[in-house]
């Protein structure tokens, strides 16, 4: 039974991760998603491609193929070229419905198979982990730049400054 709960845990993280890059981007006028918050900085137009890439290429043929793919293109993710929002989000989307593509029929007995990542053996439960490292990271790192270019206006993800106490008393605590 623990394994299936860390099939649903992992799910759970990872669209809730998801969920905090969108509710960013939706704070954010379009020319901030490819500002740099600083010169030679990743954009979060850049960080999307990465992101995209690296779904794409771990995630396709997860049983079956080495998870960085001949046909990545790892350098190209950090060019600012993307044009538009619609561009971004498709790219958003389409790395995350190839991770959950995979990861969803997943069952237990699939949680110990050995899978490669750049010719390094990982379990199957290690190749998740090592993505719910990554994912989160980068995530953050939206987050981040969105509160900088959004500043006081920026809308708390979380429990916002100072809210602690009435959070925690709508909790019962």
């Amino acid at each position: 039974m623990p394994a299936l709960h860390f099939l649903d845990s992992a799910r759970r993280e990872f669209t809730y991760y998801r969920g905090l890059g969108e509710k960013t981007f939706a704070q954010l006028p379009d020319g901030d998603l490819f500002r740099e918050p600083a010169p030679g900085n990743n954009s979060i137009a850049m960080i999307v491609k990465h992101m995209h890439g690296n779904m794409m290429s771990r995630w396709t043929d997860l049983l079956t193929t080495d998870g960085e793919k001949p046909w990545r293109q790892r350098e190209a993710e950090f060019e600012n070229d993307l044009g538009t929002r619609a561009e971004l989000i498709a790219r958003w989307n389409e790395g995350w419905a190839c991770l959950f593509a995979a990861v969803d029929p997943l069952s237990p007995t699939d949680l110990e198979r050995i899978v490669h990542i750049r010719t390094e053996p990982h379990t199957v439960v290690q190749a998740i982990t090592r993505q719910l490292a990554h994912l989160p990271y980068h995530v953050g790192q939206i987050v981040l730049i969105g509160k900088l270019f959004r500043g006081e206006e920026f809308r708390s993800l979380s429990i916002p400054k100072g809210g602690t106490q009435a959070f925690n008393k709508a909790k019962g605590m």
